[in-house]
């Protein structure tokens, strides 16, 4: 198993268990709690095969990820108490899952002879579609519309995987150095309350 697929394995993880505590804290039943855990960690990934033509897409190319999900789920269940324990355990798993997710759009569109610009936006919605699909799901707002800054990030993480991979810098160090640096870029982001500005339409009632 290489780094990559390794660092799939572990973005599907990531995911899996973000989803799964989000709808716990929804207090979905046991039949949301694995389908929210399955599209948050699935929903980013088959976007982008359709986007690129590949199908079957490639959660259905082998049942490892459909089991995986699975175990990782029900195991998220058991231990949920210690899960919610631990503070900002969703938004760890989830910046985890932004990050690897991430390279790995990236990687496909630069596999599939894509322009940088489109690398890019593969990696964006690599990493943050799964979570706008589970937060559809939970009936609100999609994160990366609001609060932090999340596709951004996901965005400046794919620029900075483009540029090491320009300088021909091995890909095992551009996979982890860009995995840590949406991480890091994300505890900062959270940590300064830093976001997008807002604009919002005032409404002139008439007399």
């Amino acid at each position: 198993m290489t780094l990559f697929d390794a660092l799939d394995l572990l973005g599907v993880t990531a995911c899996a268990i973000s989803g799964a505590l989000s709808a716990m804290n929804r207090k979905f039943d046991l039949f949301g709690i694995f389908i929210i855990a399955f599209v948050t960690a699935i929903g980013g990934g088959t976007v982008r095969d359709v986007l690129i033509g590949q199908t079957p897409v490639s959660w259905m190319q082998s049942t490892l990820t459909i089991y995986l999900i699975g175990c990782v789920t029900t195991l998220s269940i058991i231990f949920r108490n210690k899960l919610y324990y631990l503070k900002k355990s969703l938004f760890l798993f989830d910046s985890i899952g932004l990050g690897v997710f991430t390279i790995i759009g990236v990687e496909a569109g630069i596999r599939t002879g894509l322009d940088p610009i489109f690398c890019i936006s593969l990696g964006a919605i690599t990493g943050c579609f799964g979570g706008v699909i589970r937060d559809i799901l939970c009936n609100e707002i999609p994160v990366i519309f609001r609060k932090e800054i999340y596709a951004m990030v996901s965005i400046l993480g794919g620029i900075c995987f483009l540029v090491l991979n320009a300088f021909h810098v091995k890909a095992n160090i551009i996979y982890i150095a860009t995995v840590l640096l949406i991480i890091s870029i994300r505890l900062l982001v959270v940590t300064y309350k830093v976001s997008l500005p807002l604009f919002t339409v005032k409404n002139n009632k008439e007399s």
